[in-house]
């Protein structure tokens, strides 16, 4: 018996770029992006296919025609393969594997190759869908996303992860492939409804929570701006948490989640399930506010985190517009228990490996446990539906 045994290492560079008027004429920063580092791309046109999100083109009906003007000013050096694809967006576009074949087979139609472009205009359900085709075509295409709303500039759009949901289960089906770069448009969030506005919020209140209790502090500062949509408060808001989700991917030692913990995640079995049960009715974000609540009663439950920092983080979720609790948790499932608790066991199997759930010690301080105890768990929602009725009746 014989083993030959060799280590691979793989470098990735992902830029994340700020900027206004990602499509004005004289707006250099997708050109440079696209031409950027490819003498074969120099030496031509480089190719590129854009996938855009139907909402968006619905409501700011000149992105399209200014999209392909800034292509056709720029003619010389990249070549837009063919109008822009307009594709549906929201959580349903993940539910749908006929989404993901026809990006594919754009990519097959238009000779996209390993040194051309896919770029992605829209949310992160759209993001991740496109992503993954992305991944897969040619074992991997270059990818650009361009996120467009609140919670894809912070949260989801920075990530290496790409997915769609299959079997009932959110992003059973996906690849951790960085994209090339990441361009965060602020004009892009003019048109988008309040409710998705705010939704991104949570993720940076859930990324301050573990991670950074000075942020924590400046978000409570800002509330009232944040709840307003103030754009100040937002741009910065969407820049310190970008960053610092940025900074776990690539500092955090797992970028591509081969062990059993998932920081970021803080919050998320719960809100994964939840989103599920209530059919998508709970806007990602909406769930996300719920499973903070959750696990920072179960924290308290469990003598982790002071009472006083938890109404902290509970009050300054509900000043950010969020309701923090859902008919939807009391449901049960088959078996005669509370249907949200077989998210546990759905969050372990979808890394594997044991339980790993990021609780709180305190504001900007996270701690990783490795099982939960499940009547207390019943217990913390009982005291968040108590703590929701109380609210109410005030």
């Amino acid at each position: 018996m014989s083993v030959v045994e060799r280590v691979i290492s793989v470098q990735y560079h992902l830029r994340l770029q700020f900027t206004d008027g990602v499509f004005a004429p004289g707006n250099p920063l997708l050109a440079s992006e696209l031409l950027r580092g490819d003498a074969d791309v120099r030496a031509g046109r480089g190719k590129v296919l854009l996938v855009i999100e139907e909402a968006l083109v619905a409501a700011r009906p000149g992105l399209v025609p200014q999209i392909e003007a800034y292509f056709a000013a720029r003619a010389d050096r990249l070549h837009l393969v063919c109008p822009p694809v307009r594709v549906a967006g929201g959580e349903a576009v993940k539910n749908d594997w006929a989404r993901v074949v026809e990006i594919l087979e754009r990519v097959h139609r238009h000779h996209i190759d390993r040194h051309s472009h896919v770029v992605a205009v829209g949310g992160g359900a759209l993001l991740d869908m496109v992503g993954l085709a992305a991944a897969t075509a040619h074992r991997g295409v270059r990818l650009i996303r361009i996120p467009t709303t609140t919670l894809a500039q912070d949260d989801s759009g920075v990530g290496v992860k790409n997915g769609v949901n299959a079997f009932g289960k959110k992003n059973f089906v996906g690849t951790f492939v960085p994209p090339t770069a990441v361009i965060n448009d602020f004009d892009l969030l003019a048109s988008l409804p309040d409710r998705d506005k705010r939704a991104g919020y949570v993720e940076a209140v859930k990324v301050a929570c573990i991670r950074d209790h000075a942020f924590f502090e400046r978000l409570e500062r800002d509330a009232p701006a944040l709840a307003a949509f103030e754009p100040e408060a937002m741009r910065h808001l969407i820049r310190r948490s970008a960053e610092l989700h940025l900074d776990h991917i690539a500092l955090g030692g797992d970028p591509f989640e081969m062990g059993s913990a998932r920081p970021l995640d803080f919050g998320h079995w719960a809100a994964h399930k939840l989103e599920q049960m209530t059919g998508y009715r709970l806007r990602h974000g909406e769930a996300v506010a719920i499973g903070i609540a959750l696990d920072v009663f179960y924290s308290v439950r469990k003598a982790l985190l002071d009472r006083a920092w938890a109404e902290r983080i509970l009050g300054l979720l509900e000043r950010l517009g969020f309701t923090l609790f859902d008919p939807e948790l009391r449901a049960v499932g088959p078996s005669g228990a509370l249907a949200v608790l077989e998210g546990l066991e759905e969050f372990r199997e979808h890394l594997g490996g044991e339980l790993t759930i990021t609780l709180l010690e305190s504001i900007g301080r996270g701690v990783e446990v490795h099982e939960m105890d499940l009547p207390e768990v019943r217990q913390a929602l009982d005291d968040l539906e108590a703590r929701h009725r109380a609210r109410a009746i005030a």
